[in-house]
């Protein structure tokens, strides 16, 4: 029997990497398997992954010894970072370097960094029609991962780069689900105008980057960015509508009202959905539903992941 090629999952109780550990571990023929790194080897989400039989490691990117010892003897190596644990750009970058580090060391044949544009690129510092954030970025939790892509070619590690999309489970998580407003009237908000956001759910993060792990070298040196669909605020409010059993309207407003709200992170946010905003054609044709659905088969549209995820929605 031939022995199974040891992907090391990086955030692996988390969304993408727990939907790429139950990819993987899900497909018992598909000769690999996941090594579940986690700060926490008895939390119930590492317990859920043990269960599946991946081998569950605690590592810790902040240590660089246990991630040296978490990649010895794996084929390849997801690296995920989470932002919105810590708000600091530094602290993504120095984790993504410690991570291709621990590749390199490791002499990794195929990592997957899931990553997101450096939209200075398209809106300079200099550029006013956004405010610049922390002195130096325009999107930090964007503009961090895209500046860590370096990190990963400049070692020459074999490389692909995965553009993740909205997910949808934020409808759950993080307040942006339906609101009622003070007329009684449920609406989502969004500064996004006419234009479409891609969507995907979380899930199906992990299970494209799979896919990509399957077709071997095809994707290595290369960019791929992956959504479920294209919809706009008004094609969302009507799903969500449908799927509720009550009507939900789509309010959009300017960016600069969205940076204002009252909560961490806010400006941020408005900012990447001004990103998304004025550079539809591009930030859209970045990110491939075909070229999604042929890495994941089962790729799921939003009617039919909230099918699925509707009476988790909470109605505030």
């Amino acid at each position: 029997m031939t022995e199974k090629k040891i992907v090391v999952v990086l955030g692996a109780t988390g969304a993408q990497g727990g939907g790429l550990v139950r990819a993987i571990q899900n497909d018992p023929n598909g000769g690999f398997t996941a090594r579940a790194l986690t700060r926490d080897i008895n939390s119930g989400r590492a317990r859920e992954l043990a269960e599946l039989g991946a081998e569950v490691v605690a590592a810790d990117v902040d240590d660089e010894e246990s991630l040296k010892r978490a990649f010895e003897g794996a084929y390849g190596a997801y690296c995920v970072t989470f932002f919105w644990a810590h708000f600091s750009p530094e602290k993504e970058r120095a984790e993504a370097k410690a991570m291709a580090w621990a590749a390199k060391r490791a002499g990794l044949r195929h990592v997957i960094w899931s990553t997101l544009e450096d939209t200075r690129r398209w809106v300079p510092l200099s550029d006013d029609r956004m405010p610049t954030l922390m002195d130096q970025y325009k999107v930090p939790h964007f503009d961090a991962k895209g500046e860590a892509n370096q990190f990963f070619t400049d070692l020459g590690l074999p490389v692909t780069f995965l553009l993740t999309s909205f997910y949808w489970d934020n409808f759950i998580y993080f307040g942006m689900g339906p609101k009622r407003g003070p007329d009684g009237q449920f609406a989502i908000t969004l500064p996004m105008g006419d234009k479409k956001l891609p969507g995907i759910a979380a899930e199906d993060i992990g299970r494209c980057a799979y896919g990509i792990f399957k077709r071997g070298s095809e994707w290595i040196g290369k960019t791929v960015g992956v959504a479920g669909e294209h919809l706009t605020g008004v094609q969302i409010a009507a799903a969500l509508g449908k799927a509720l059993g009550r009507d939900v309207r789509y309010n959009t407003v300017p960016p600069a009202v969205y940076r204002g709200f009252d909560f961490p992170g806010a400006e941020d946010l408005g900012n990447m959905f001004q990103f998304k905003r004025d550079f539809e054609e591009y930030f859209c044709g970045a990110r491939d539903v075909v070229v999604a659905r042929s890495l994941n088969p089962g790729l799921q549209t939003f009617e039919r992941w909230l099918a699925q995820n509707k009476n988790r929605i909470p109605l505030e």
